[in-house]
């Protein structure tokens, strides 16, 4: 029972997933409002306006700047951490969608040719993100972690 309890009293670790369930709600809100549709799999996907992954680890810094300070081990870490989430999120994966829409489009067109080429389930586009979707995802994190470490 003490490890529950150590578990959920844990400020870093409640801000980190406050920090990635705000902005998977947000994410899906946007998407309702731009889209006019509701798709759970926003709730828990990749993607998307703003990124989870960076207000996920920037909350996490946040919390880490607040318990340890600046100039401790623990802020460096989550500080690395951080960098190398979010630079991917908009690297590699951002590169990634942009690749699984040219492939989906071009099975949609060799479908059309009626190509023998078998057609799998479609490839995820909604993988990386933009620079606008990490920043509004920074900020995001950086408010859930002053929220949750001053509460």
């Amino acid at each position: 029972m003490r490890f529950f309890n150590d578990l959920f009293s844990n400020r870093i670790l409640v801000a980190a997933f406050f920090g990635w369930l705000s902005a998977q709600v947000l994410k899906t809100i946007i998407y309702v409002l731009v889209n006019k549709e509701f798709n759970a799999e926003r709730l828990t996907g990749d993607g998307g306006m703003p990124s989870s992954h960076s207000a996920t680890v920037m909350a996490l810094v946040t919390s880490t700047f607040y318990s340890f300070g600046a100039g401790s081990f623990e802020f460096a870490i989550s500080g690395v951490l951080a960098l190398i989430v979010m630079h991917d999120a908009m690297g590699v994966r951002r590169e990634t969608g942009i690749q699984a829409k040219v492939i989906n489009n071009m099975m949609d067109w060799f479908q059309e040719l009626d190509s023998d080429i078998p057609v799998e389930e479609k490839l995820k586009e909604f993988v990386g993100h933009t620079p606008l979707q990490v920043l509004f995802g920074a900020i995001l994190g950086v408010v859930v972690g002053i929220i949750i470490c001053n509460f």
